[in-house]
């Protein structure tokens, strides 16, 4: 079977990785108390003892407001591990998958950003992560880097479960209304990666370098329109109660509510390229929200 490393083990995507990659290979999942990104000879020292044939590295520094003051630890581990994993991919002669972030785009274009679009990432944590992608085009390796947005599931944390935490304490909601993007599901994100490499494997190898993809749902919507939609569909489901009406969130602007990380205020991704080359279309991310509520409410119910 083929050998396939997966580091990140524990976050959203890659909880959900370990599911559709079983199918591929022999899975080896790694955490970071198995291999700390932000530690280069580990890095090196697992991949030479493993020898993977496929490298899926869904490990990052996210905490997007603290890489402000933190920059050289975001660097460490979101620029310069994906290009130590590339470098090690290039010698084993491996294919690498990598995930990177619409927050490598500045948010001022009208229309959705396609690959090719310039990149001018406003915060630490988009730079950081524009660097990994360039790190690895560097190396030469055959490589899938798929850029993603806003991204939820049942695992972790994330908006969904900050803005259901919010309104059951009773807690007036103001949510931002000027930055739009796609809620990009973590499970989408894993049954995607699936498909593309299970199509590799059926079809011609990958060429060598970098091929860069847009990966996220369908129909975008705002922060505050995905806070309402989250509050709707909770109300609907069983287990949930005491939210507050959806109309009653209140629409705010950026500059009503200041991080220490700009965000970009256009998020949009546009899939075409991925959808054209391996015969698949993006799905909305709707009925995955709602299959998230039911599996929060389920572990509520039974203690979890």
């Amino acid at each position: 079977m083929t050998p396939i490393l997966l580091l990140g083990k524990d976050g959203q995507v890659g909880w959900q990785l370990q599911r559709s990659l079983a199918p591929l290979g022999s899975v080896t999942a790694a955490g970071r108390g198995e291999c700390d990104l932000a530690d280069p000879d580990r890095l090196r020292e697992l991949l030479r003892a493993l020898r993977p044939k496929i490298i899926v590295n869904a490990a990052a520094y996210t905490a997007v407001d603290r890489a402000e003051s933190e920059p050289e630890l975001a660097l460490r581990i979101n620029a310069q591990a994906p290009g130590v994993l590339a470098e090690e991919a290039k010698a084993l002669g491996s294919l690498l998958v990598h995930f990177s972030t619409d927050y490598v785009f500045d948010g001022r274009k009208a229309t959705p950003y396609v690959e090719a679009d310039a990149t001018n990432p406003l915060s630490a944590y988009g730079r950081s992560k524009l660097a990994g992608e360039q790190a690895i085009a560097a190396a030469g390796c055959r490589a899938l880097i798929f850029r993603t947005s806003w991204v939820f599931g049942a695992r972790g944390n994330n908006f969904v479960k900050t803005i259901l935490r919010l309104a059951r304490d009773g807690r007036a909601l103001r949510i931002v209304d000027d930055q739009v993007g796609a809620p990009t599901p973590a499970a989408m994100i894993s049954s995607v990666t699936g498909l593309v490499l299970a199509a590799l494997r059926r079809g011609d190898a990958l060429a060598d370098g970098a091929h860069l993809y847009h990966l996220a749902a369908a129909n975008p919507v705002s922060w505050c329109g995905f806070a309402r939609a989250i509050v709707e569909d909770a109300a609907r489901t069983p287990g949930f109660s005491g939210l507050p009406a959806p109309e009653s969130i209140a629409a705010i602007t950026t500059a009503d509510y200041p991080l220490p990380a700009p965000r970009p205020t256009n998020s949009r991704l546009d899939c075409t390229r991925l959808e054209a080359d391996f015969g698949l279309e993006m799905p909305d991310w709707r009925p995955y929200l709602n299959r998230m509520l039911q599996l929060l409410a389920l572990k509520s119910a039974n203690g979890y």
